[in-house]
């Protein structure tokens, strides 16, 4: 049996190297055609080099040519939202009704789609 979003972002997160902030953060995304690539966050000690997992994780599966998402999944042991960069990029990659869900290791979960999240979202429509 496959892993879940959720196990695959905890698994993530388990690699993040955040000496700084001690976040540890994990992100699993869903392409439209199945398959799931993940990501964590990397600090850097100059913090405009940190890099957020959902990033991470979107840019792999960019890198691998798949260019839409379905589903993302975060995971922090607070149960943080995405950031407004994450859900820039997202917005890049996916639709307005991407299903995006932010868990804890409690297993509470919240799931919105990027349309709610990002109301006003600056798209690739806008450079037409």
């Amino acid at each position: 049996m496959s892993k879940s979003l959720r196990d695959e972002a905890q698994d993530a997160s388990t690699r993040s190297h955040s000496p700084y902030s001690k976040a540890k953060v994990g992100a699993a995304v869903l392409t439209d055609n199945g398959i799931v690539f993940k990501g964590c966050n990397v600090e850097n000690a100059s913090y405009g080099g940190t890099v957020c997992a959902e990033r991470v994780a979107i840019w792999k599966a960019v890198s691998e040519g798949h260019k839409h998402m379905k589903k993302i999944y975060v995971y922090t042991k607070d149960g943080w939202p995405p950031c407004g960069m994450c859900l820039q990029v997202m917005t890049e990659f996916s639709g307005p009704d991407l299903e995006v869900t932010f868990g804890d290791e409690a297993g509470k979960e919240t799931t919105k789609k990027l349309k709610e999240l990002l109301t006003h979202s600056f798209t690739p429509e806008h450079l037409k």
